[in-house]
């Protein structure tokens, strides 16, 4: 396990993600923080619902969406939090890369989502117990329990289980055991969680009339690969004004001008009952 001479909270947080497979820090924004981030995602929400490949299903009244860096106006302080910077440096290593930023928007009249996890194990997962990725959530709202609260069976990420659809979803006959191990996760605007993406997961039901929006942050190790699936890039303007800290983290095009992302997760709409 990497991080054996970490200070806490960083040590606390690796045994955590290596134990139940997410962790999180409650309060490193403020609501308000959060509020203008909800805004951001709104606004992206809606354009990317106007074209074609703008917004893709995750299930019945379920969206994805892929933005780039220069659409949420809190990139910077998202992505150098001394927390989200020590974390990746303890689990993935000093020279970890923000490969992904989108969000979910579970809207009302979402449906259980079949467990899963977001991508297949890596062969360095599987044989050497190394994390190489991470997943950094924010919730845009107070989460309440009718709104569809995400659920997670801790541990799960070690599972190999050669029957895995798609080697993300494991079969229905194994449900009983991810619904025994499930904790739903109830955040508040400001909280931030950490997590590997392996852990098996679900978003629940809304049975409210209120959408519940999530940010996703995607962290990988050097080689982990995951960038390939992503396509987010950054204006030279943009690239410029960085924090040389964060322009290291950044390993993806610098443009004259943004092309809006048509969104590449297909396998999780089709599976997930909204191809």
């Amino acid at each position: 396990m990497p991080g054996a001479a970490l200070a806490p909270p960083f040590q606390e947080a690796v045994n955590d993600l290596y134990t139940a497979g997410i962790t999180a820090h409650r309060g490193a924004f403020t609501p308000q923080w959060a509020d203008v981030m909800r805004e951001d995602i709104e606004t992206a929400f809606a354009e990317a619902r106007g074209r074609e490949g703008g917004a893709v299903g995750r299930g019945p009244h379920r969206y994805y969406v892929e933005i780039h860096p220069e659409q949420l106006r809190g990139f910077v302080e998202l992505v150098d939090h001394p927390w989200v910077r020590g974390v990746c440096e303890a689990v993935l290593g000093p020279d970890y890369r923000v490969v992904e930023l989108g969000f979910d928007v579970p809207l009302a009249g979402a449906v259980n989502q079949p467990w899963h996890r977001d991508f297949p194990m890596p062969d360095e997962t599987r044989n050497g117990r190394r994390l190489t990725s991470l997943a950094f959530n924010l919730t845009a709202v107070d989460t309440r329990e009718d709104m569809g609260p995400f659920e997670i069976a801790p541990g799960t990420q070690w599972d190999d289980d050669a029957r895995f659809g798609h080697a993300m979803f494991p079969p229905r006959d194994t449900y009983g055991r991810y619904e025994g191990l499930a904790e739903r996760k109830y955040p508040r605007r400001g909280d931030i969680s950490a997590r590997s993406a392996l852990t098996v997961h679900r978003g629940t039901a809304n049975h409210s009339a209120d959408s519940r929006p999530v940010l996703v942050l995607g962290v990988d190790a050097p080689g982990a690969g995951n960038d390939a699936q992503h396509d987010m890039a950054v204006t030279r303007a943009y690239w410029a004004a960085l924090p040389g800290r964060v322009r290291a983290r950044l390993h993806c095009p610098v443009v004259e001008e943004l092309t809006p992302i048509v969104q590449k997760h297909t396998i999780e709409g089709l599976v997930m009952g909204d191809a």
